[in-house]
């Protein structure tokens, strides 16, 4: 076989397990791609055929592209005095419920442009991606009505036109109640299952429904139910913010619908996490959230290891509780505020991330995959969790170019 692209003299992070190795190293080695998909994986002295262009990577450790499973990209303003405020004594809650949070954000973006939404993302988007990213997901939630939903939605699916990564995006209309239905929480998860979900499944805007279950700032389950319900009908899948602030029983409904993920989930019980298992619902966490919010009830991971729940890291990046745009921070986050170990971190931003996503194509070395790549200046993949601030990534490969 004659392939179009291999790249040799390099370590591998397969992230496919093989003899008691969760990361599947393998030294001095070499992949092969052939129209865009992984063609060959293994040690450099077997590899088979010849290629159309060589890469030498001088050492390199290469791992899949690093995915971002849970982010708020898109978005206009920004909360630093909320941040003022929470320093001063004020809790997430009580901003929410005083007309900041969410809602402040909410004002800014319904009075901005689509354009302006895609330049306000894009240097975001650009951190992301030189950490070694080439796949993120992109939710909405900052319009709380159909036109700034679907314009959100729109701007978050012209980034890849201009910046080569994978992209899905997720419809968090029920994301919280908009001033216009200050009082009316229910009336308005109504509007978001029979009139917003159709609509932007209409014009294929998003890949996937999510909504915040709280019963004291959010919605309730069983208006989340109405949500869901509705996205079930229009052939999309379900991701949730769930059990972030208490235990309002969101991973057991995550686990019920069948959802893709559901993430936080702090406060989520053994028996949701077990639901969650058995239904394949990945678990997202999200510990910069956690950190800047000075959350102090820490997730369950000992219930989720005995489980057996797959579990995911992303950013959660977005203007209001975690401004920070490093999924490579995240995995030091989630080591060290979370304890994680090297492999549960690495797994939570390549193999478990892209399973949040439903996406069976990527998230491991391995042939038959999509060739995403992410290349590292570093002596051993524990590095990428230990370094806090360091960005030792040397370029992305993306479908194999």
């Amino acid at each position: 076989m004659i392939f179009d692209r291999v790249w040799l003299d390099a370590n591998l992070c397969t992230m496919v397990p093989r003899d008691g190795d969760p990361l599947g190293a393998i030294e001095d080695g070499a992949i092969a791609a052939k129209d865009g998909r992984i063609a060959w994986v293994g040690r450099r002295a077997d590899l088979p055929g010849q290629a159309a262009e060589t890469r030498a990577c001088d050492g390199a450790w290469i791992l899949p592209g690093l995915i971002d499973c849970h982010t708020h990209l898109v978005f206009a303003g920004d909360r630093a005095r909320e941040f003022e405020m929470r320093l001063e004594g004020a809790s997430y809650e009580a901003i929410a419920k005083a007309g900041g949070g969410i809602l402040s954000t909410v004002r800014a973006t319904r009075d901005a442009s689509e354009d302006a939404l895609v330049n306000a993302a894009l240097p975001r988007l650009d951190q992301l991606l030189a950490e070694g990213v080439t796949t993120i997901e992109v939710k909405s939630g900052y319009g709380l009505d159909l036109a700034t939903e679907a314009r959100m939605l729109r701007a978050a699916r012209r980034l890849p036109g201009l910046r080569d990564v994978s992209l899905q995006t997720s419809l968090l209309a029920a994301h919280a109640t908009p001033p216009d239905y200050a009082g009316r929480t229910a009336d308005y998860a109504r509007h978001v299952a029979e009139d917003i979900v159709p609509a932007i499944a209409a014009e294929n805007l998003a890949d996937a429904v999510d909504a915040f279950t709280d019963s004291a700032i959010g919605f309730t389950a069983e208006q989340t139910a109405w949500v869901f319900d509705a996205a079930q009908r229009a052939g999309l899948r379900t991701k949730l913010h769930a059990d972030q602030l208490r235990d309002d029983g969101g991973a057991a409904l995550a686990a019920r619908y069948g959802a893709l993920s559901a993430d936080h989930i702090e406060y989520a019980s053994p028996e949701g996490i077990a639901a969650m298992a058995r239904a394949g619902t990945v678990g997202v966490l999200l510990p910069g959230a956690f950190y800047f919010i000075r959350e102090t009830h820490f997730p369950d991971v000992a219930a989720m290891r005995a489980a057996g729940l797959r579990m995911a890291l992303a950013t959660d990046l977005n203007p209001g509780s975690c401004p920070a745009p490093s999924l490579l921070l995240m995995l030091n986050m989630g080591c060290t505020l979370f304890r994680l170990t090297v492999a549960e971190a690495l797994a939570g931003v390549t193999t478990h991330a892209a399973a949040a996503l439903g996406l069976a194509d990527r998230g491991a070395l391995a042939p038959g995959l999509r060739c995403d790549l992410a290349l590292y200046g570093i002596s051993r993949p524990a590095e990428l969790c230990y370094w806090i601030g360091r960005n030792p990534c040397l370029g992305r490969v993306v479908a194999g170019r």
